[in-house]
């Protein structure tokens, strides 16, 4: 094991954290049927292509729609969905200031939504130049679904809380 990779797992374990998809902690639900669990999902995170469709929305306008996403899977972390660039309406999309970074997947910008007189401010983010392993979303956007309406195949709204349902995911839909 290299010496960062030793350096970040002390940190880790001097946090107490120990939860990598391999168990579930004890204040975990069990999924039921049809169901996921974010506790199951490995670290490093996976990623995969997932052909439901996905839409975005702001208001009754179509920022995205989809059926050629792909999802990033991370424990404890809902699921991340990543639109390509050619299923977005860009003219509706800008620039916007700052960065971050991922130790997976590397530096990502951010995106600012403007439609009419709605602006919302870095709602999306792309990872421009992706670490190897998650080279499947170079090209792609994902956008934070409680700023915007983001809805994945059979009406399943994400990022939102109903009476049927948990929130379903940070980046974009479940």
């Amino acid at each position: 094991m290299d010496t960062s990779s030793s350096s970040r797992r002390a940190a880790r374990d001097a946090l107490g954290w120990r939860y990598y998809g391999q168990q579930r902690p004890p204040f975990a639900d069990t999924p039921g049927p049809g169901q996921e669990s974010v506790w199951d999902y490995p670290r490093p995170p996976r990623i995969e292509h997932d052909r439901r469709e996905v839409v975005v929305r702001v208001g009754h306008v179509e920022v995205a729609r989809t059926r050629h996403a792909c999802r990033v899977l991370e424990t404890a972390s809902p699921p991340t969905f990543y639109i390509p660039r050619a299923d977005i309406d860009l003219d509706c999309l800008r620039p916007a200031p700052g960065a971050s970074s991922c130790e997976w997947k590397g530096t990502a910008r951010y995106w600012t939504v403007s439609i009419g007189s709605v602006t919302l401010d870095a709602v999306g983010w792309s990872y421009d130049d992706p670490r190897p392993a998650f080279e499947m979303i170079r090209g792609h956007l994902s956008f934070y679904p409680g700023r915007l309406e983001c809805v994945l195949a059979l009406a399943e709204k994400c990022g939102n809380l109903n009476r049927t349902r948990r929130p379903a995911g940070r980046a974009a839909v479940v």
